[in-house]
């Protein structure tokens, strides 16, 4: 697939400044790209390589000065890191726009779809499943019954959503999610035993969310686990029965979050953090990687570190002070053995 300069500028609303008939089919970081290849530029970090590149098309910032002559075609635009990434997204549309139903793979009378839906080879589709327009079923994906998916979302290979599952617009679920599997629920018995709680509720997707690899979404024992507008997931995140997380936040892989938890908007949690049941984080709190959090947040945007998670500030001045322990144990054994010998000089006096 190629464009020249001048339908990319097009695209982008960008001021074009070079070549407008040079072409590229393909895309490439700045400091390894050749003849026939787009580029941008939207670190200062990188800007040596503008005088360097072999890239035919750059994409940069509007308010970039350049001190000596480019071999490159510029398209000036606001937002060069913006604009690069709309150039991927519709890139991978065109790539991606595949329609129609391959086999084999199980697809019930039952099944409503809208129009341009594809569905790839060994997918299963449970009774009275509902798939919006443009919807993208890759292989191998299980879609429980009444499970509904909305317009424009896509679900790659091997991905499982249980049944009875409600998945917004412009969803993206990564390979081998799992959405719906039941919670951890288990009531403790007088023989020591564990006696299974069913898990009759779901999980509920709401638009524009991206939920990463290998992530699973428990469903609510009653009621939805809630995953609403434009919340990121990364890779390999535990999200119990039960959790509410709010518009906008983002959380790293490897995070696990305890049923009933709710999670505010805008909020930021780093890898590997810990969240205990039944607590509420306020909207725009932070979280760094590796902390554990056992209580309620209730000031907004408040920033966390450690286990137990505290003030970010405070846990740095902790850290420093503990990273001196040693120094510290030194001085101490020093000015006791120092009270030491004036107390024996003052006694033999």
């Amino acid at each position: 697939m190629q464009f020249s300069a001048l339908q990319l500028a097009t695209m982008l609303d960008g001021k074009l400044e070079g070549n407008p008939d040079v072409k590229v089919n393909n895309i490439a970081k700045i400091e390894e790209a050749g003849e026939g290849m787009l580029s941008f530029i939207a670190n200062p970090k990188y800007e040596e390589f503008i005088y360097t590149t072999n890239a035919s098309i750059l994409i940069v910032n509007e308010s970039l000065v350049t001190e000596r002559p480019v071999k490159s075609t510029l398209i000036r635009v606001k937002d060069a890191y913006s604009a690069f990434a709309q150039l991927l997204e519709q890139y991978k549309q065109l790539v991606g726009n595949k329609t129609g139903i391959q086999q084999p793979s199980f697809v019930p009378a039952s099944v409503k779809t809208g129009s341009n839906v594809f569905i790839g080879a060994f997918a299963y589709l449970g009774e009275n499943v509902v798939l919006g327009n443009n919807v993208k079923i890759y292989p191998g994906v299980y879609l429980g019954d009444n499970v509904v998916v909305s317009d424009d979302t896509v679900i790659f290979p091997g991905v499982k959503v249980y049944e009875n599952c409600v998945v917004g617009k412009r969803v993206i679920l990564h390979a081998n999610c799992v959405i719906g599997g039941d919670g951890f629920g288990f009531a403790p018995q007088p023989d020591g035993k564990y006696k299974k709680v069913p898990q009759i509720g779901n999980v509920v997707i709401h638009d524009d969310v991206e939920i990463g690899a290998n992530t699973t979404i428990d469903r609510a024992t009653m009621g939805s686990t809630i995953i609403r507008q434009g919340v990121k997931l990364d890779n390999l995140i535990q999200i119990a029965h039960n959790v509410d997380i709010d518009t906008n936040t983002v959380i790293a892989a490897q995070t696990g979050i305890s049923g009933s938890t709710k999670i505010g908007k805008n909020c930021v949690i780093g890898g590997q953090v810990g969240l205990v049941g039944h607590i509420q984080l306020a909207d725009g709190t932070k979280i760094n990687a590796q902390s554990g959090l056992s209580k309620s947040i209730t000031e907004p945007n408040t920033a966390l570190m450690g286990s137990p998670a505290f003030d970010y500030k405070s846990s740095l001045k902790s850290q420093a002070i503990f990273r001196n322990l040693p120094d510290l144990e030194k001085r101490v054994k020093e000015l006791e053995d120092m009270v030491k010998q004036l107390l024996s000089v003052r006694e033999g006096v």
